[in-house]
């Protein structure tokens, strides 16, 4: 590891095969921690390549524990985290609306690294038990349209890195690897990022692995569709910037979105958001990007009709069905 960290220090790149080797020994434990921490570290200094983030989803895609729910053809809404804007679950509550609308989803998570609550950390505080079982999770996915999978059950390497990821409390690579390793690998996916950069290398990486996809940013910084100024969406078939106006949507602040400062706290306006009782920036936001969600899944279908069908999910208390559901079969 000191010669590949004197490597990088120099601004020199790891090819794929080389970063895939580099990920396959922090998972069998062969670097210390404050060597894995050092290369984290090298990641925040300069931009990383293609090539290097295709290693290392490489190689966290081959130890995976695989989950074949391919059947359903299931999205995944997610955010990269590391924005420093600590929000709250805007990404997982857009996936319960998502599921009370009618469509498949299959949520990948983990504890917060870079934020007080990560998409785990708040579907624990409702006493939900993770699990890798197969036919548990099949019979979430049938019966509440959405199966979670708390991703150190699924990869050893993302659990052997948790403790010098929340140690450091900065965004690492492991963030831009999160979003790409899914292990049901869904057929649709809807990622927030915090720089036009990461869309661009995302966009690439998605156009290699052949899924439907959408990537979008909010141009102040956010990883999701904050409504604070304008966002950029990335399709297969396009790119578009869009002010919340053309949307129907005034303009928020970030104080608006606070996710609070405990994960008590941000369950708390997760559950306001399902319940239909939140703010109308809270809500706004999370009916945003769960209807570019369904334009990912439909792309015939136009952004207001998308937007109409998670309203009526939300205000209809279909998303908040679905959770309920969702809880009393997982806890």
């Amino acid at each position: 590891m000191k010669e590949i960290l004197y490597r990088l220090f120099e601004h020199q790149y790891l090819g794929r095969e080389e970063a895939h080797q580099i990920l396959q020994n922090i998972a069998d434990g062969k670097y210390s921690e404050a060597q894995v921490a050092s290369l984290i570290t090298v990641f925040l200094m300069r931009s990383i390549s293609v090539e290097e983030v295709a290693g290392f989803r490489d190689a966290l895609l081959e130890m995976r524990i695989p989950v074949d729910l391919s059947e359903f053809r299931p999205i995944d809404i997610v955010g990269t985290g590391g924005d420093g804007k600590n929000t709250f679950n805007i990404s997982t509550a857009s996936c319960f609306v998502l599921a009370g609308a009618g469509y498949k989803v299959v949520k990948h998570g983990n504890y917060g690294a870079t934020s007080v609550s990560g998409a785990s950390n708040v579907i624990e505080q409702h006493g939900v038990k993770f699990t890798s079982d197969i036919d548990r999770l099949r019979r979430s996915i049938e019966e509440t349209n959405l199966a979670y999978l708390h991703a150190p059950l699924f990869n050893p390497a993302l659990k052997a890195v948790a403790p010098v990821r929340k140690s450091l409390g900065v965004r690492s690579f492991f963030n831009i690897l999160g979003p790409l390793v899914n292990p049901v690998l869904p057929a649709y996916q809807l990622l927030g990022v915090y720089s036009l950069p990461m869309l661009r290398l995302y966009s690439y990486i998605y156009q290699e692995s052949g899924i439907r996809f959408g990537v979008v940013h909010s141009l102040d910084g956010y990883d999701e569709i904050s409504l604070t100024t304008e966002f950029k969406v990335s399709l297969p078939e396009m790119e578009k910037v869009y002010t919340p106006e053309m949307l129907g949507f005034e303009r928020c602040e970030e104080k608006d979105l606070y996710g609070g400062d405990t994960p008590e706290d941000a369950a708390k306006i997760f559950d306001a958001v399902l319940g239909n009782t939140a703010t109308a920036a809270q809500k706004n936001c999370v009916l945003a990007n769960s209807a570019f969600a369904i334009q990912v899944i439909c792309p015939e279908k136009k952004i207001q009709d998308c937007l109409a069908e998670v309203r009526e999910s939300l205000e209809g208390g279909k998303a908040l069905a679905s959770f309920k559901k969702f809880v009393s079969l997982n806890t």
